[in-house]
């Protein structure tokens, strides 16, 4: 919903279209699952992995779900990314395809040893 402020990824959530919430669902529970030290934020009005940092966040539109795992992951991963046509930090999951489990995992347990090693 433009212009609300977000508390907490579950109001996130419950306030997109109802059409759009098992993608997000899905994407949390993988986050959750890949590092499960790291808590569930708000920021930027988004959802977010924190673990001493932000390791990553995303949000949905009607067309795809928007992963930003910063500008090192997207370099990290660059060749992998190709097909979503990623930007700096930036990375577009059509909402008409499979998530790349494998891959989301791979980045954000990347950004994750970013961050341990910082």
């Amino acid at each position: 919903m433009k212009g609300h402020k977000y508390q907490n990824t579950d109001e996130y959530i419950d306030m997109q279209e109802e059409s759009l919430q098992p993608i997000l669902n899905q994407i949390r529970a993988i986050l959750a699952k890949t590092i499960p030290e790291a808590e569930e934020v708000i920021s930027y009005n988004m959802p977010a992995l924190k673990f001493k940092k932000i390791l990553v966040y995303y949000a949905v539109t009607k067309k795809h779900l928007g992963f930003y795992p910063t500008s090192s992951g997207t370099a990290a991963f660059a060749k992998e990314l190709a097909p979503y046509n990623p930007s700096k930090g930036t990375v577009r999951f059509p909402l008409d395809q499979p998530l790349p489990v494998d891959l989301i995992i791979a980045i954000t347990k990347f950004r994750y040893e970013e961050v341990l090693a910082s």
